[in-house]
């Protein structure tokens, strides 16, 4: 198949599924292009069966916001008829269903026919969809597309209740890569220049938007940290990092955390790690757990969204209400104060990983591609 995905290509969880479904469906044989205003971050190898075409948006006067939404239907209707792409795959509602919907009326005018398979992440339906300025768009968007997916059960029971749909939603869950190189000793090893022998790694990964609830991923370390030596490894950046760096001056544990940023070494950092925290107001899925879990982490969550769908109580990890700082951090102490429990904890990490290898994800939507195509409307 000659497939066309456009998504976000910063270091949000959409776009990081949205890359490696791509990546993989390359090796698989399919043509896979790559249709956005910038290189995805995790593709930093195209393949002869993967390219990458940028959408340019040209500035006028008129216009104060450039109309992103115009210039990536005009590139997707000229990337179809370029490469003869047979589907779009489009992650997120809104902007890029919406535009992708766009796209298929200007190519049916010339008698091409190409159907739409729109993933809804999270954001495009708890956060932007639901706004009043936003929600007619949402609805058509997805009303619109010819197939649609959701990541978990959680957000599709949200999408029914935010939204006037009547099409039917597959949940195909997110996924990971099961053969990184978790077992090279080496790596391990090297733990030693974030912490000492003794001291036990946890590691938060985010946007640092509000919603991911940063001052508790602290409050949650500072207890940990008065029972068990341990440092505090933070990723990500956003709003909430100029509190959480005020936050840990006021706790006095500035020496026991580090503030990495935006990074590409993910997996260097997870490798390292004893202890995931995840405490988000809600997630759609919880990627960043699920990416921790490969590598036989246990994760401290909340029970919001679609945690409980990735994160199993009392198995791979511990699931709280929101804001109940006080019990996360218990959870966290029972594990990681002893070497067994965490051993135990580790393993079964690993086995709920393997539920979601992208080797059992993928045919699911290669299945729904071959089912969109069959769509002549």
């Amino acid at each position: 198949m000659k497939i066309a995905i456009v998504c976000y290509p910063t270091f949000g969880g959409s776009g990081v599924v949205a890359t490696e479904l791509g990546i993989e469906l390359g090796r698989r044989g399919h043509e896979v292009h790559f249709i956005t205003y910038s290189q995805p971050v995790r593709l930093s190898q195209l393949s002869p069966n993967v390219h990458y075409h940028e959408v340019n948006v040209p500035e006028y006067p008129l216009f104060h916001y450039q109309p992103y939404e115009l210039a990536l239907s005009s590139k997707l209707v000229d990337m179809v008829k370029l490469y003869g792409i047979e589907l779009l795959h489009v992650h997120y509602a809104i902007p890029h269903a919406y535009a992708a919907y766009m796209a298929k009326q200007m190519l049916k005018e010339e008698g091409i026919y190409i159907p739409i398979v729109t993933t809804l992440h999270g954001t495009d339906i708890t956060l932007v969809g639901s706004h009043p300025f936003y929600k007619p768009a949402v609805t058509f968007s997805i009303n619109k597309s010819d197939i649609v997916t959701s990541v978990s059960e959680s957000l599709k029971e949200d999408t029914y209740r935010h939204f006037h749909v009547h099409k039917d939603i597959h949940v195909i869950p997110n996924f990971v890569e099961l053969n990184k190189n978790t077992s090279d000793p080496s790596i391990r090893c090297r733990r030693s220049v974030m912490a000492e022998e003794n001291e036990r790694i946890v590691t938060h990964i985010s946007n640092f938007r509000k919603i991911k609830r940063i001052p508790d991923v602290i409050r949650i370390f500072h207890k940990i940290q008065q029972e068990i030596p341990s440092k505090l490894m933070l990723v990500g950046d956003g709003p909430e990092r100029p509190k959480a760096e005020k936050l840990c001056r006021k706790l006095g544990i500035t020496d026991k955390v580090i503030f990495f940023g935006n990074s590409n070494e993910i997996d260097q950092i997870l490798s390292y790690t004893d202890l995931f925290l995840l405490p988000s107001e809600t997630e759609s899925f919880g990627l960043a757990a699920l990416e921790a879990m490969v590598w036989g982490i246990p994760v401290i969550s909340t029970n919001s969204g679609g945690l409980p769908e990735v994160n199993f109580n009392g198995i791979s990890g511990y699931l709280s209400d929101v804001g109940n700082v006080e019990e996360m951090g218990a959870n966290a102490i029972r594990i990681l104060k002893d070497d067994s429990i965490l051993q135990q904890f580790r393993a079964n990490a690993l086995s709920v990983a393997k539920q979601f290898d992208i080797k059992k994800i993928l045919p699911l939507y290669e299945a729904l591609y071959e089912e969109a195509l069959q769509i002549k409307v």
